[in-house]
């Protein structure tokens, strides 16, 4: 058994964290021969995916930021302003990150996170599935994860 001493950091170390998340992608890789299969390829980096609506002035109206990574889209952020919500922007903007990771990217499922003040149900009408809830995260809240196959 090896011994060592443990110092606890809590500061940001950018050098540490790519080098702890290099070392956890070889450990998962040489668990899952579907992460081996990917390593190397496109597939396996995570490429950003922004899409912005600007009004005339150039003011944002509305966006969405996420990534792709393997055969999926991750919504990570959606926005509308107020004075265009009910408008169809927030549904134009997914719609276009959907069909950008699928026919550009070769993404076949997206997946997104939303609390329960925020649009689950904005999400199910776009044809997103609820696949997990998580109560009181944080206190009083509900989280939901939802999915969508894309075609």
């Amino acid at each position: 058994m090896v011994w060592c001493m443990f110092r606890i950091e809590t500061e940001v170390d950018k050098a540490r964290r790519d080098l702890l998340r290099s070392r956890l992608l070889d450990t998962n890789t040489a668990a899952s021969p579907v992460l081996a299969a990917l390593r190397g390829t496109p597939a396996e980096r995570e490429l950003p995916l922004h899409v912005w609506a600007l009004e005339e002035s150039e003011e944002l109206a509305g966006g969405l930021v996420g990534h792709t990574w393997t055969t999926w889209l991750h919504v990570t952020y959606l926005w509308v302003a107020e004075r265009h919500r009910g408008s169809g922007l927030g549904s134009r903007l997914l719609a276009e990150a959907e069909r950008i990771a699928h026919q550009n990217r070769g993404c076949r499922s997206a997946r997104l996170e939303t609390w329960d003040f925020q649009a689950p149900e904005f999400y199910k009408k776009q044809g997103y599935e609820v696949v997990c809830v998580i109560p009181d995260y944080p206190p009083g809240i509900t989280e939901y994860t939802l999915t969508k196959r894309l075609s």
